[in-house]
């Protein structure tokens, strides 16, 4: 899972936008919204969700504890409930891992296409 920035910018985003950044279903994402009441998006009178910034910020702390840490509903929950700003703040340090790993394969990737093209970096 990764966040594109241009949809960091926004001050709003669908459900079908946060779903596609999660790459989880909206009925997931509906779901979450009535297990975990961090998560608020904002509704027209239609019903139409509307995700604020923190919302997508709560939506990967949740993401990250079931998804990538396993862990149940009920489990999350509870962690949530005990010890929320530990867990946030491994959710961060866990985030900025996984972008500063992108970064150096980016790297990596192009120093490979230089050797493999016979020019030297810095020249």
């Amino acid at each position: 899972m990764s966040l594109k920035k241009n949809k960091d910018l926004k001050l709003y985003s669908s459900i079908s936008e946060v779903a596609q950044m999660f790459d989880v279903n909206e009925s997931t994402l509906r779901f979450w919204e009535k297990e975990f009441d961090i998560i608020n998006p904002r509704k027209t009178s239609k019903g139409t969700r509307f995700y604020r910034q923190e919302d997508i910020k709560a939506i990967r702390l949740i993401y990250h504890l079931v998804k990538e840490r396993g862990m149940t509903l009920a489990g999350a929950r509870q962690k949530l409930r005990d010890n929320k700003e530990t867990t946030i703040r491994q959710e961060e340090i866990v985030n900025r891992l996984k972008q500063i790993k992108e970064e150096l394969l980016a790297i990596r990737a192009e120093l490979d296409a230089l050797e493999t093209s016979g020019k030297a970096p810095g020249s």
